[in-house]
Protein backbone atom coordinates (compact mmCIF):
# COMPACT_ATOMS: atom_id res chain seq x y z
CA UNK A 1 0.00 0.00 0.00
CA UNK A 2 1.29 3.38 -0.75
CA UNK A 3 1.98 6.36 1.30
CA UNK A 4 -1.52 7.66 2.59
CA UNK A 5 -0.97 10.10 4.56
CA UNK A 6 0.83 13.78 4.71
CA UNK A 7 1.38 16.89 7.13
CA UNK A 8 2.48 20.43 6.30
CA UNK A 9 3.15 23.37 8.62
CA UNK A 10 3.89 27.09 7.44
CA UNK A 11 3.98 30.52 9.27
CA UNK A 12 2.34 32.44 7.09
CA UNK A 13 1.99 35.62 5.65
CA UNK A 14 1.68 37.92 8.91
CA UNK A 15 3.70 36.34 11.78
CA UNK A 16 7.21 35.93 12.62
CA UNK A 17 7.62 32.71 14.04
CA UNK A 18 5.05 29.41 13.97
CA UNK A 19 3.15 27.88 16.82
CA UNK A 20 2.04 25.29 15.22
CA UNK A 21 3.21 21.48 14.83
CA UNK A 22 1.82 18.44 13.61
CA UNK A 23 2.44 14.85 13.97
CA UNK A 24 1.95 12.66 11.12
CA UNK A 25 3.71 8.94 10.90
CA UNK A 26 2.97 5.43 11.13
CA UNK A 27 2.98 3.57 14.71
CA UNK A 28 5.08 0.21 14.93
CA UNK A 29 1.61 -1.38 15.10
CA UNK A 30 -0.08 -0.49 11.85
CA UNK A 31 -1.68 2.33 12.80
CA UNK A 32 -1.38 6.07 11.74
CA UNK A 33 -1.33 8.87 13.83
CA UNK A 34 -2.69 12.17 12.57
CA UNK A 35 -2.14 15.36 14.99
CA UNK A 36 -2.87 19.33 14.47
CA UNK A 37 -1.38 21.15 17.44
CA UNK A 38 -1.28 25.18 17.52
CA UNK A 39 0.20 27.08 20.31
CA UNK A 40 -1.98 29.69 22.00
CA UNK A 41 -2.22 32.79 20.05
CA UNK A 42 -1.28 35.80 21.70
CA UNK A 43 0.54 34.32 25.12
CA UNK A 44 3.97 33.75 25.81
CA UNK A 45 5.46 30.21 24.92
CA UNK A 46 2.67 28.83 22.71
CA UNK A 47 5.80 27.02 20.39
CA UNK A 48 6.74 25.57 23.97
CA UNK A 49 3.58 23.86 24.75
CA UNK A 50 2.84 22.83 21.24
CA UNK A 51 6.26 21.14 21.19
CA UNK A 52 5.58 19.97 24.94
CA UNK A 53 2.39 17.80 24.03
CA UNK A 54 3.47 16.81 21.00
CA UNK A 55 6.08 14.80 22.46
CA UNK A 56 4.24 13.74 25.72
CA UNK A 57 1.39 12.29 23.15
CA UNK A 58 3.93 10.40 20.81
CA UNK A 59 5.24 8.69 23.84
CA UNK A 60 1.77 8.11 25.41
CA UNK A 61 1.05 6.40 21.67
CA UNK A 62 3.85 3.70 21.48
CA UNK A 63 1.43 1.47 23.17
CA UNK A 64 -2.65 1.51 21.94
CA UNK A 65 -4.56 0.23 24.89
CA UNK A 66 -7.50 -1.77 23.90
CA UNK A 67 -9.93 1.06 24.19
CA UNK A 68 -7.88 3.44 21.64
CA UNK A 69 -9.96 6.94 22.46
CA UNK A 70 -8.93 5.90 26.22
CA UNK A 71 -5.44 5.79 25.22
CA UNK A 72 -5.94 9.30 23.33
CA UNK A 73 -7.64 10.53 26.18
CA UNK A 74 -5.00 10.21 28.31
CA UNK A 75 -2.28 11.55 26.69
CA UNK A 76 -4.05 15.07 26.35
CA UNK A 77 -4.56 14.61 30.09
CA UNK A 78 -0.97 13.91 30.48
CA UNK A 79 0.56 16.57 28.06
CA UNK A 80 -2.09 19.44 30.03
CA UNK A 81 0.12 17.85 33.34
CA UNK A 82 3.03 18.50 31.47
CA UNK A 83 2.15 21.83 30.06
CA UNK A 84 0.95 23.71 33.38
CA UNK A 85 3.95 21.95 35.50
CA UNK A 86 6.24 23.73 32.69
CA UNK A 87 4.28 27.28 33.49
CA UNK A 88 5.06 26.75 37.38
CA UNK A 89 8.85 26.01 36.55
CA UNK A 90 9.26 28.66 34.39
CA UNK A 91 7.25 31.74 34.99
CA UNK A 92 8.48 33.22 31.61
CA UNK A 93 5.85 31.12 29.98
CA UNK A 94 3.35 31.75 32.39
CA UNK A 95 0.52 32.08 29.92
CA UNK A 96 1.12 29.64 27.28
CA UNK A 97 -1.14 26.53 26.38
CA UNK A 98 -2.12 24.99 23.10
CA UNK A 99 -4.98 23.72 21.02
CA UNK A 100 -5.32 20.50 18.97
CA UNK A 101 -7.07 17.81 17.02
CA UNK A 102 -5.73 13.65 16.94
CA UNK A 103 -6.69 10.73 15.09
CA UNK A 104 -5.30 7.60 15.65
CA UNK A 105 -6.22 5.23 12.20
CA UNK A 106 -6.69 1.91 11.60
CA UNK A 107 -6.57 1.48 7.79
CA UNK A 108 -7.00 -2.08 7.58
CA UNK A 109 -10.29 -2.01 9.84
CA UNK A 110 -12.10 0.70 8.45
CA UNK A 111 -11.94 2.72 11.72
CA UNK A 112 -10.34 6.04 13.30
CA UNK A 113 -10.68 7.31 16.88
CA UNK A 114 -10.36 11.21 17.63
CA UNK A 115 -9.85 13.57 20.81
CA UNK A 116 -9.79 16.80 20.17
CA UNK A 117 -9.22 20.65 22.50
CA UNK A 118 -9.97 24.04 21.32
CA UNK A 119 -10.77 25.61 17.84
CA UNK A 120 -8.73 23.31 15.65
CA UNK A 121 -10.33 20.58 13.45
CA UNK A 122 -11.00 17.34 11.89
CA UNK A 123 -13.07 16.85 8.65
CA UNK A 124 -14.07 13.67 7.38
CA UNK A 125 -14.53 13.52 3.34
CA UNK A 126 -16.89 10.86 2.19
CA UNK A 127 -18.83 10.55 -0.91
CA UNK A 128 -18.18 14.01 -2.55
CA UNK A 129 -19.09 15.61 0.95
CA UNK A 130 -16.61 17.41 3.59
CA UNK A 131 -18.66 17.02 7.10
CA UNK A 132 -16.70 18.81 10.07
CA UNK A 133 -16.87 16.71 12.75
CA UNK A 134 -15.26 18.04 16.17
CA UNK A 135 -16.86 21.04 17.53
CA UNK A 136 -15.26 24.87 18.35
CA UNK A 137 -14.40 25.31 21.76
CA UNK A 138 -15.67 28.79 21.67
CA UNK A 139 -18.51 31.10 21.45
CA UNK A 140 -18.28 32.02 18.28
CA UNK A 141 -18.09 28.54 17.27
CA UNK A 142 -21.05 27.57 19.31
CA UNK A 143 -22.59 30.12 17.75
CA UNK A 144 -21.78 28.64 14.40
CA UNK A 145 -22.50 24.72 15.16
CA UNK A 146 -25.85 25.54 16.73
CA UNK A 147 -27.02 27.46 13.60
CA UNK A 148 -26.93 31.04 14.65
CA UNK A 149 -24.52 32.07 12.61
CA UNK A 150 -23.66 31.06 9.03
CA UNK A 151 -19.96 29.82 8.19
CA UNK A 152 -19.29 32.80 6.09
CA UNK A 153 -20.36 35.21 9.24
CA UNK A 154 -17.98 32.69 12.08
CA UNK A 155 -15.35 32.88 9.93
CA UNK A 156 -15.69 37.15 9.94
CA UNK A 157 -16.44 37.49 13.38
CA UNK A 158 -13.98 39.76 15.20
CA UNK A 159 -14.26 37.34 18.34
CA UNK A 160 -13.19 34.43 16.03
CA UNK A 161 -10.34 33.48 17.85
CA UNK A 162 -11.32 33.75 21.30
CA UNK A 163 -11.23 29.92 22.88
CA UNK A 164 -12.80 28.45 26.40
CA UNK A 165 -10.56 25.23 25.71
CA UNK A 166 -7.18 24.62 26.12
CA UNK A 167 -4.45 22.50 27.08
CA UNK A 168 -2.91 24.51 29.89
CA UNK A 169 -5.90 26.39 31.13
CA UNK A 170 -6.71 24.23 33.91
CA UNK A 171 -4.93 21.31 35.80
CA UNK A 172 -8.36 19.71 36.78
CA UNK A 173 -9.33 18.44 33.39
CA UNK A 174 -9.47 14.84 34.31
CA UNK A 175 -12.44 15.48 36.75
CA UNK A 176 -13.91 16.91 33.56
CA UNK A 177 -15.87 14.45 31.77
CA UNK A 178 -16.84 16.29 28.67
CA UNK A 179 -13.75 19.26 28.78
CA UNK A 180 -12.14 16.76 25.93
CA UNK A 181 -14.23 15.46 22.90
CA UNK A 182 -13.60 12.02 21.88
CA UNK A 183 -15.31 10.38 19.53
CA UNK A 184 -15.10 7.28 16.40
CA UNK A 185 -16.46 6.94 13.30
CA UNK A 186 -15.81 4.27 10.55
CA UNK A 187 -12.94 4.78 8.12
CA UNK A 188 -14.11 3.47 4.60
CA UNK A 189 -12.02 2.69 1.60
CA UNK A 190 -12.09 6.15 -0.28
CA UNK A 191 -12.76 7.86 2.88
CA UNK A 192 -10.39 11.06 3.63
CA UNK A 193 -9.27 12.92 6.88
CA UNK A 194 -8.69 16.58 7.52
CA UNK A 195 -6.84 18.00 10.37
CA UNK A 196 -6.27 21.52 10.31
CA UNK A 197 -5.68 24.89 12.41
CA UNK A 198 -7.82 27.67 12.60
CA UNK A 199 -5.01 29.08 10.55
CA UNK A 200 -6.90 27.28 7.71
CA UNK A 201 -10.54 27.16 8.31
CA UNK A 202 -10.22 30.93 9.39
CA UNK A 203 -9.51 31.60 5.74
CA UNK A 204 -10.58 29.30 3.38
CA UNK A 205 -14.27 27.80 3.17
CA UNK A 206 -15.50 24.19 3.48
CA UNK A 207 -16.48 24.54 -0.26
CA UNK A 208 -12.91 25.28 -1.50
CA UNK A 209 -11.52 22.78 1.01
CA UNK A 210 -13.55 20.33 -0.48
CA UNK A 211 -12.91 21.29 -3.93
CA UNK A 212 -9.03 20.93 -3.56
CA UNK A 213 -9.52 17.26 -1.81
CA UNK A 214 -11.39 16.04 -4.59
CA UNK A 215 -8.89 17.09 -7.09
CA UNK A 216 -7.23 14.01 -8.35
CA UNK A 217 -3.85 15.57 -7.22
CA UNK A 218 -1.33 13.46 -4.86
CA UNK A 219 -1.70 14.35 -1.11
CA UNK A 220 1.48 16.07 -0.89
CA UNK A 221 0.23 18.56 -3.63
CA UNK A 222 -3.33 19.18 -1.78
CA UNK A 223 -1.94 20.01 0.96
CA UNK A 224 0.30 22.75 -0.58
CA UNK A 225 -2.83 23.63 -2.27
CA UNK A 226 -4.58 24.22 1.23
CA UNK A 227 -1.62 25.77 2.16
CA UNK A 228 -1.21 28.41 -0.52
CA UNK A 229 -5.17 28.81 -0.51
CA UNK A 230 -4.89 30.27 3.34
CA UNK A 231 -2.20 32.39 2.41
CA UNK A 232 -3.79 33.67 -1.22
CA UNK A 233 -6.52 34.91 1.86
CA UNK A 234 -3.89 36.69 3.71
CA UNK A 235 -2.12 34.29 5.75
CA UNK A 236 -3.05 36.26 8.87
CA UNK A 237 -1.78 32.74 10.74
CA UNK A 238 0.47 29.43 11.04
CA UNK A 239 -1.12 27.08 9.17
CA UNK A 240 -1.11 23.44 9.36
CA UNK A 241 -2.61 20.55 7.62
CA UNK A 242 -2.68 17.03 7.97
CA UNK A 243 -4.09 14.51 5.37
CA UNK A 244 -4.56 10.88 6.07
CA UNK A 245 -6.55 9.10 3.15
CA UNK A 246 -8.07 5.54 3.06
CA UNK A 247 -6.75 4.51 -0.60
CA UNK A 248 -8.50 0.98 -0.35
CA UNK A 249 -10.00 0.39 -3.50
CA UNK A 250 -14.02 0.59 -2.67
CA UNK A 251 -15.57 -3.17 -3.05
CA UNK A 252 -18.10 -2.79 -5.60
CA UNK A 253 -20.77 -5.76 -6.17
CA UNK A 254 -21.70 -6.29 -9.23
CA UNK A 255 -25.64 -6.75 -9.91
CA UNK A 256 -26.27 -10.55 -12.24
CA UNK A 257 -29.16 -11.26 -13.98
CA UNK A 258 -31.62 -13.86 -12.63
CA UNK A 259 -31.46 -17.18 -14.49
CA UNK A 260 -34.89 -18.14 -16.67
CA UNK A 261 -36.00 -21.26 -17.36
CA UNK A 262 -38.70 -22.44 -19.57
CA UNK A 263 -41.65 -24.21 -17.98
CA UNK A 264 -41.31 -26.62 -20.43
CA UNK A 265 -38.06 -27.51 -19.64
CA UNK A 266 -38.60 -27.71 -15.92
CA UNK A 267 -40.46 -31.21 -16.65
CA UNK A 268 -38.67 -34.21 -15.16
CA UNK A 269 -38.43 -37.03 -17.92
CA UNK A 270 -41.22 -39.86 -18.12
CA UNK A 271 -40.22 -42.94 -17.55
CA UNK A 272 -41.99 -45.74 -20.06
CA UNK A 273 -42.90 -48.55 -18.76
CA UNK A 274 -45.04 -51.53 -19.87
CA UNK A 275 -48.83 -52.26 -18.60
CA UNK A 276 -47.17 -55.32 -16.06
CA UNK A 277 -44.85 -52.36 -14.40
CA UNK A 278 -47.22 -49.93 -14.03
CA UNK A 279 -47.65 -49.04 -10.13
CA UNK A 280 -51.00 -47.62 -8.80
CA UNK A 281 -51.02 -43.79 -9.66
CA UNK A 282 -50.73 -41.62 -6.03
CA UNK A 283 -53.10 -38.79 -6.53
CA UNK A 284 -51.68 -35.38 -6.67
CA UNK A 285 -53.03 -32.76 -4.02
CA UNK A 286 -54.80 -30.15 -5.67
CA UNK A 287 -54.39 -26.49 -5.54
CA UNK A 288 -57.02 -25.98 -2.49
CA UNK A 289 -55.62 -28.87 -0.85
CA UNK A 290 -51.85 -27.08 -0.96
CA UNK A 291 -53.04 -23.85 0.36
CA UNK A 292 -54.74 -25.62 3.43
CA UNK A 293 -51.51 -27.32 4.36
CA UNK A 294 -49.67 -23.94 4.18
CA UNK A 295 -52.15 -22.40 6.27
CA UNK A 296 -52.48 -25.09 8.64
CA UNK A 297 -48.67 -24.65 8.79
CA UNK A 298 -48.44 -20.81 9.55
CA UNK A 299 -51.11 -21.67 12.41
CA UNK A 300 -48.90 -23.74 14.19
CA UNK A 301 -46.03 -21.29 13.57
CA UNK A 302 -47.96 -18.45 15.60
CA UNK A 303 -48.94 -20.58 18.08
CA UNK A 304 -45.74 -21.71 19.06
CA UNK A 305 -44.16 -17.96 18.47
CA UNK A 306 -46.62 -16.74 21.29
CA UNK A 307 -46.11 -19.50 23.38
CA UNK A 308 -42.28 -18.43 23.56
CA UNK A 309 -43.89 -14.88 23.99
CA UNK A 310 -44.97 -15.67 26.81
CA UNK A 311 -42.84 -17.86 28.37
CA UNK A 312 -40.40 -15.04 27.86
CA UNK A 313 -42.32 -12.79 29.64
CA UNK A 314 -42.81 -14.74 32.86
CA UNK A 315 -39.37 -15.64 33.12
CA UNK A 316 -38.55 -11.83 32.97
CA UNK A 317 -41.28 -10.95 35.61
CA UNK A 318 -40.17 -13.95 37.98
CA UNK A 319 -36.07 -12.50 37.84
CA UNK A 320 -37.44 -8.71 39.37
CA UNK A 321 -35.06 -7.62 37.01
CA UNK A 322 -35.11 -3.59 38.41
CA UNK A 323 -34.84 -1.07 35.92
CA UNK A 324 -31.47 1.55 36.19
CA UNK A 325 -31.75 5.06 35.65
CA UNK A 326 -28.61 7.08 34.54
CA UNK A 327 -29.35 10.68 34.91
CA UNK A 328 -26.71 13.28 32.72
CA UNK A 329 -26.04 17.03 33.86
CA UNK A 330 -27.07 19.44 30.86
CA UNK A 331 -26.29 22.76 31.95
CA UNK A 332 -29.13 25.82 31.90
CA UNK A 333 -29.07 28.85 30.17
CA UNK A 334 -28.30 30.85 32.13
CA UNK A 335 -25.62 29.01 33.65
CA UNK A 336 -24.64 28.81 30.04
CA UNK A 337 -24.94 32.24 29.33
CA UNK A 338 -23.22 32.86 32.09
CA UNK A 339 -20.40 30.63 31.27
CA UNK A 340 -20.09 31.86 27.96
CA UNK A 341 -19.80 35.43 29.03
CA UNK A 342 -17.05 34.55 31.16
CA UNK A 343 -14.92 33.25 27.61
CA UNK A 344 -15.93 36.52 26.27
CA UNK A 345 -15.52 39.22 28.41
CA UNK A 346 -12.33 41.69 28.25
CA UNK A 347 -11.86 43.54 31.52
CA UNK A 348 -15.63 43.48 33.15
CA UNK A 349 -18.82 41.87 33.41
CA UNK A 350 -22.01 42.88 34.28
CA UNK A 351 -24.81 40.44 35.10
CA UNK A 352 -27.97 42.51 34.75
CA UNK A 353 -31.06 40.81 35.81
CA UNK A 354 -32.40 41.16 32.38
CA UNK A 355 -30.01 39.26 30.57
CA UNK A 356 -28.88 37.02 33.05
CA UNK A 357 -32.06 36.30 35.63
CA UNK A 358 -32.23 37.17 39.33
CA UNK A 359 -31.09 33.43 40.69
CA UNK A 360 -28.50 31.41 38.72
CA UNK A 361 -28.36 27.51 39.53
CA UNK A 362 -25.03 26.36 39.09
CA UNK A 363 -24.11 22.49 37.84
CA UNK A 364 -20.84 22.99 36.70
CA UNK A 365 -17.75 24.95 38.06
CA UNK A 366 -17.50 28.16 36.05
CA UNK A 367 -13.75 29.11 35.71
CA UNK A 368 -12.02 32.90 35.66
CA UNK A 369 -8.89 32.82 33.15
CA UNK A 370 -8.36 36.64 32.33
CA UNK A 371 -5.34 38.52 33.82
CA UNK A 372 -7.82 40.77 35.18
CA UNK A 373 -11.42 41.18 35.65
CA UNK A 374 -14.09 42.97 37.64
CA UNK A 375 -17.57 41.01 37.65
CA UNK A 376 -20.43 43.15 39.02
CA UNK A 377 -23.76 40.63 40.06
CA UNK A 378 -25.81 43.53 40.46
CA UNK A 379 -27.71 41.06 43.21
CA UNK A 380 -27.71 37.92 41.49
CA UNK A 381 -27.17 34.88 43.66
CA UNK A 382 -25.35 31.68 42.57
CA UNK A 383 -27.13 28.60 43.86
CA UNK A 384 -25.87 25.23 43.71
CA UNK A 385 -27.47 22.71 41.81
CA UNK A 386 -28.69 19.69 44.01
CA UNK A 387 -26.39 17.45 42.25
CA UNK A 388 -23.48 19.85 42.36
CA UNK A 389 -20.57 19.19 45.02
CA UNK A 390 -18.04 21.44 43.05
CA UNK A 391 -17.10 24.97 43.29
CA UNK A 392 -18.74 27.98 42.71
CA UNK A 393 -15.88 29.15 40.95
CA UNK A 394 -12.05 28.60 39.92
CA UNK A 395 -9.86 31.22 39.93
CA UNK A 396 -6.55 29.87 37.45
CA UNK A 397 -3.30 30.88 38.08
CA UNK A 398 -3.13 33.47 34.63
CA UNK A 399 -5.14 35.32 37.12
CA UNK A 400 -3.68 38.60 38.48
CA UNK A 401 -6.92 40.42 39.72
CA UNK A 402 -10.57 39.35 40.80
CA UNK A 403 -13.22 41.73 41.44
CA UNK A 404 -16.42 40.56 42.61
CA UNK A 405 -18.98 42.88 43.26
CA UNK A 406 -22.93 42.39 44.22
CA UNK A 407 -23.42 38.60 44.29
CA UNK A 408 -24.81 36.08 46.51
CA UNK A 409 -22.98 32.57 46.71
CA UNK A 410 -25.26 29.56 47.92
CA UNK A 411 -25.47 26.02 49.33
CA UNK A 412 -21.55 25.72 48.08
CA UNK A 413 -19.39 23.39 49.58
CA UNK A 414 -16.65 25.59 48.45
CA UNK A 415 -17.78 28.92 46.61
CA UNK A 416 -14.30 30.54 45.15
CA UNK A 417 -11.36 28.63 44.10
CA UNK A 418 -8.08 30.85 44.10
CA UNK A 419 -4.96 30.04 42.30
CA UNK A 420 -4.29 33.69 40.74
CA UNK A 421 -2.80 36.37 42.98
CA UNK A 422 -6.17 37.78 44.70
CA UNK A 423 -9.34 38.51 44.85
CA UNK A 424 -11.77 41.72 45.84
CA UNK A 425 -14.74 41.27 47.47
CA UNK A 426 -17.42 43.98 47.82
CA UNK A 427 -21.00 43.15 49.26
CA UNK A 428 -20.18 39.57 48.13
CA UNK A 429 -22.64 37.17 50.43
CA UNK A 430 -21.72 33.32 51.54
CA UNK A 431 -24.99 31.74 52.53
CA UNK A 432 -24.54 28.16 53.50
CA UNK A 433 -21.09 28.08 52.06
CA UNK A 434 -19.62 25.12 53.63
CA UNK A 435 -15.78 26.99 52.80
CA UNK A 436 -16.38 30.37 51.52
CA UNK A 437 -12.83 30.87 49.83
CA UNK A 438 -9.71 28.40 48.82
CA UNK A 439 -6.43 29.41 48.29
CA UNK A 440 -4.69 26.68 45.73
CA UNK A 441 -0.68 27.15 45.88
CA UNK A 442 0.88 26.09 43.01
CA UNK A 443 4.63 25.10 43.69
CA UNK A 444 7.39 23.45 41.97
CA UNK A 445 7.10 19.67 41.85
CA UNK A 446 10.03 17.02 42.46
CA UNK A 447 12.39 19.75 44.42
CA UNK A 448 12.72 20.68 47.92
CA UNK A 449 10.74 23.98 49.20
CA UNK A 450 12.35 26.13 51.77
CA UNK A 451 10.43 29.03 53.02
CA UNK A 452 7.43 30.85 54.54
CA UNK A 453 3.93 30.45 53.14
CA UNK A 454 1.89 33.70 54.01
CA UNK A 455 -1.61 35.26 53.41
CA UNK A 456 -3.64 37.49 54.27
CA UNK A 457 -7.08 38.20 53.51
CA UNK A 458 -8.90 41.74 54.61
CA UNK A 459 -12.44 41.39 54.90
CA UNK A 460 -14.87 44.39 56.43
CA UNK A 461 -17.64 44.40 58.81
CA UNK A 462 -20.45 44.80 56.20
CA UNK A 463 -19.47 42.04 53.95
CA UNK A 464 -19.85 39.23 56.53
CA UNK A 465 -23.15 37.27 57.17
CA UNK A 466 -25.73 38.76 59.21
Amino acid sequence: MAENFVGVTHTGRIRDNNEDTFLAEKLSNGWIVACVIDGVGGYEGGEVAAEIARETIRKQLQTVAADPVQTLREGLLQANQAIYQEKINNKGNSQMACVLTIALVDVESNQFYYAHVGDTRLYLLRDQSLVKLTKDHSFVGFLEDSGRLSEKEAMAHPKRNEINKALGFDPQIDVKSDYIETGSSPFLPGDMLLLCSDGLSDLVDNRAMSSILLSGAPLADKAKALIDAANNAGGKDNITVVIVSNNKKPVRLRATKPVLTKKNERKEPVPVVTPAEKTPEVPVPSKARKRNEIVLFLVVLCFLLAAAVLWLLFRNNAQEKKPVFVAAYSPNDAEKKVADSLGLAQHSLVLTESGFGKSIAVGDTLYVRQDTLLIDGRGVVFRADSAFAGPAFFVTANNKFLSLQNMVFQNFPVALVLQGKGVQLRNVQFLNCKVPVQRQLLLPADSALSGTLRDTFLVTPNSLPK
